[in-house]
C-alpha cells in the first residue's frame, strides 16, 4: 500500500508541470459544474453565483483546472464509456458514480478503452499530444560489437614493494657517523650511509690479516667470513693492500632511492639484524584501485589505465594493470587492482588519492544493448518500457550484463529492433505501476463480488 501511494504521488507531481501545456493542445468535449454536481453544458456556462463551468477535454480526461469525471451520457464512443471511478490517491476504493474523497478531491474516471485486451499488466496508453508534451523519446534495441568499457575507480598510491630496501648490520655495534642523516634524502647504490664501530668486525679483520699471511685454505675461509658479514669488497681489498684493520666499518646503500625511514642516531647501539635505514625507489609507484565487483570480470593484467590527482589538475598519468588481487572486501564488495604508474619526475608520492579510468577488456562478440537511460533500476529489479503501436508502453523486466560508458548489455527480455523509452520513462513508469496496482484491486473486487 505504501509503495502504491508513493507511485501515485510521484506521478501526480511529475505530470502536474505538463498538465497545463497538454490542456492547450486539446479541445473541451463539454463543460461540468465546478462543484462536481451532475450539471453539464455543451458550451461555456456559469453557475448561478457567477462561477465558470469547468471544461472536460476531448480525450475524456478533465482539464488541469478540475479532476471531476465526465458523465457516461457524454461519451460519444461506446469504447470510451466510463466503467467506474477510482480513488485519486490510488487507494483500493472505487465508485460507480462521481464522488469526492475525505480531502475533497474528485474521484477519477476509468474508461473502457484504457487497456487493450491481452496487454501485460501495467501497460500504459498515451495520446499523441501528451507524448509530445511529456517529451517521450525512444531508441531501438541494437546489436553492437562491444569495445572495452571504461571502468572508473578510486585508489591510493603506495610504494612499489619490489623497490623497497632495508639496510641492516649483521653484527652488533655503535653508530659513530651518519653520512645520510635525514628522512627523504636521496641515495645511490653503493653510497656510504653510516659508519659503525663493531668489535666483532674489527676482530674478524684482524683474523683475516693473520690468515692472509698463512695463506691456503685458512686465508680463503677468513675471506668468506668477511663477505658473509657484509664487509664491502672495497674494504677487503684495502685490508689486503694496507694490512691494517680500521675501527669504523661503512654501511652501504643497496639500491637507488630515497630514505623513507631512519630510526638511528649517532652514538646509538644497534643489534645484529636491526633496521638502520629503509629506502624506496620512487621511479615507479603502485596505485591500488578499488573496483566494483560487477566490473571485475572486465579487467585483465596489461590493460591501460589513466589516473588523475587533485594535486595536478589537468594532468593525467598513464599506467598498466599489473595484478588483480585474489580476494574481495567483505564490507565494500570491491576488489583491489594493482596498477604500476611510472614516476620519472618524482611528482607522485605515496598515499596520494587518485581517480582512475581502466580500459576494460573487450569481449569481441556482438551483444544486445540499450542506452543506460532506458533502464529503470530499483536495486532488485531492472525494467525497461517497450514502445508498442498506438501509443502503448509495456513495462518489461530485463536481465542486464556488462556496462559501457553510455550503454548496458541486455542478456534477456528484449529483441533486436524493439524500441525502448529513453526519455520521460520515469513518468510512464509511475503511471504504469499505479495502473497495474489498480487493476489488481479491480480484479480482486470482481472476484469478491462473484457469488
Amino acid at each position: 500500500m505504501r509503495a502504491l501511494l508513493f507511485a501515485s504521488a510521484a506521478l501526480g507531481l511529475a505530470l502536474s508541470s505538463v498538465a497545463l501545456a497538454d490542456e492547450a493542445a486539446r479541445q473541451p468535449l463539454y463543460y461540468q459544474d465546478p462543484d462536481g454536481k451532475p450539471f453539464y453544458s455543451a458550451g461555456p456556462k456559469k453557475t448561478a453565483d457567477g462561477r465558470d463551468f469547468k471544461p472536460v477535454l476531448e480525450d475524456g480526461a478533465p482539464s488541469a483546472a478540475t479532476s471531476a469525471a465526465a458523465p457516461p451520457a457524454a461519451s460519444a464512443k461506446a469504447d470510451h464509456r466510463i466503467l467506474y471511478y477510482r480513488n485519486p490517491m490510488g487507494l483500493p476504493d472505487t465508485s460507480p458514480k462521481p464522488k469526492k474523497d475525505s480531502m475533497g478531491m474528485d474521484y477519477l474516471p476509468v474508461y473502457a478503452d484504457e487497456g487493450t485486451t491481452g496487454d501485460p499488466p501495467g501497460t500504459v496508453k498515451i495520446s499523441p499530444g501528451r507524448l509530445q508534451t511529456l517529451g517521450v523519446k525512444t531508441e531501438a534495441v541494437a546489436t553492437r560489437t562491444a569495445s572495452g568499457p571504461t571502468i572508473r575507480a578510486t585508489g591510493i598510491l603506495q610504494f612499489d614493494e619490489r623497490r623497497l630496501a632495508t639496510v641492516t648490520t649483521k653484527v652488533p655495534g655503535w653508530i659513530e657517523h651518519l653520512a645520510v642523516a635525514a628522512t627523504g634524502d636521496p641515495v645511490r647504490r653503493g653510497q656510504v650511509l653510516a659508519e659503525i664501530y663493531a668489535p666483532d668486525l674489527v676482530a674478524s679483520e684482524n683474523e683475516y690479516l693473520i690468515a692472509a699471511r698463512m695463506g691456503g685454505a685458512i686465508g680463503a675461509a677468513s675471506d668468506e667470513r668477511l663477505r658473509a658479514l657484509d664487509v664491502p669488497a672495497d674494504e677487503i681489498a684495502r685490508l689486503r693492500k694496507t694490512g691494517k684493520a680500521v675501527r669504523r666499518i661503512a654501511v652501504m646503500a643497496p639500491a637507488d632511492g630515497v630514505v623513507i625511514d631512519k630510526p638511528i642516531q649517532e652514538g646509538m647501539k644497534v643489534e645484529a639484524g636491526e633496521a638502520l635505514y629503509k629506502t624506496a625507489d620512487l621511479s615507479s609507484l603502485w596505485l591500488i584501485a578499488e573496483v566494483q565487483e560487477r566490473d571485475l570480470g572486465m579487467i585483465r593484467p596489461g590493460e591501460r589505465a589513466q589516473a588523475s590527482f587533485v594535486a595536478f589538475p589537468g594532468r593525467s598519468f598513464e599506467g598498466t594493470v599489473d595484478f588483480v588481487y585474489p580476494s574481495l572486501s567483505a564490507e565494500t564488495r570491491t576488489a583491489r587492482v594493482r596498477i604500476v604508474l611510472p614516476n620519472p619526475d618524482g611528482a607522485l608520492r605515496a598515499q596520494m588519492f587518485a581517480t582512475v579510468d581502466i580500459e576494460g577488456a573487450a569481449s569481441g562478440a556482438p551483444i544486445l544493448s540499450v542506452p543506460n537511460s532506458a533502464v529503470l533500476d530499483s536495486g532488485t529489479r531492472q525494467v525497461v518500457l517497450v514502445a508498442k503501436d498506438e501509443g502503448r508502453f509495456e513495462p518489461r523486466p530485463v536481465k542486464l550484463g556488462m556496462h559501457g560508458d553510455d550503454w548496458v548489455q541486455v542478456l534477456d527480455g528484449l529483441k533486436p529492433g524493439e524500441r525502448v523509452v529513453t526519455g520521460a520513462n520515469f513518468l510512464i513508469d509511475a503511471e504504469s505501476n499505479l495502473r497495474a496496482a489498480l487493476q489488481g484491486f479491480a480484479d480482486a473486487s470482481n472476484k469478491e463480488a462473484q457469488p
